[in-house]
This record gives C-alpha cells, structure tokens and sequence, in this order.
C-alpha cells in the first residue's frame, strides 16, 4: 500500500461515515472480519468490545449512527502500512480517535483496532 492509496482509503471511509450511509460504509469491510471497540461495550452491543461477524458489526454501526445523528467525523492522519493504515480523526464529541485496519487482498477491511481518547 502507497501513501496515496491509504489516503485515498481513509478519505472513502470518512466520506461515507459522514454521509451517514451504512451501505456504503458496509462495502468497505469484508465479510471476514475482526472487530475491537470499546464503544461496543457502551453502546451496549456486547461486554467483549469485539464484533466477528459482518451482519452483527452493521447492526452496531447502526447503532452507532442512531445515537449519534450529528456524527461528523474531521480526518487528521493517514499512517500507512503494508497491507494496513492507521486512521487518526476526531469523532464524536471532538475526541480523537485512531483505528489501526488492516485490508484483505480485495481491499476490504477484514480487521479493526478502534482507540479514543480518554478524558
């Protein structure tokens, strides 16, 4: 993965969280996918904070963007990897976040590591 091609990514990952599209947001994940949040746990979805199943983690995205209808996310760095990249933005209630994803061979999202800023 080029620099480029992750910026690219993130940018399609913002647009559709900010559009508020959980179709579109879905497309970018695999159906093999991994899934770690501590929001999980308070959006009450489950007391692990993991989602390893694509139609369980749409259902908490759509939790999600129900209970958050003003969600706006603001992009501030795209770290690249190998097969992943580190998205750093603000999210809800202006706390920084930071989702280390890793990407399938059909450049989908097959693995998440969400971290937010406490306080």
């Amino acid at each position: 993965m080029t620099q480029q091609q992750a910026n690219e990514f993130a940018k399609q990952w913002i647009d559709a969280w900010n559009n508020h599209d959980l179709g579109q947001i879905m497309e970018l994940y695999s159906e093999e996918v991994e899934f770690y949040s501590p929001m999980i746990i308070q959006l009450g979805v489950n007391g692990e904070g993991r989602i390893q199943d694509k139609t369980l983690l749409s259902q908490y995205f759509g939790t999600g963007l129900n209970a958050y209808p003003e969600l706006k996310f603001t992009l501030h760095n795209v770290f690249c990897g190998i097969d992943s990249l580190v998205v750093q933005y603000e999210s809800v209630s202006a706390k920084l976040a930071a989702e280390v994803m890793q990407l399938d061979a059909g450049l989908q999202i097959n693995y998440v590591q969400c971290h937010y800023q406490n306080g």
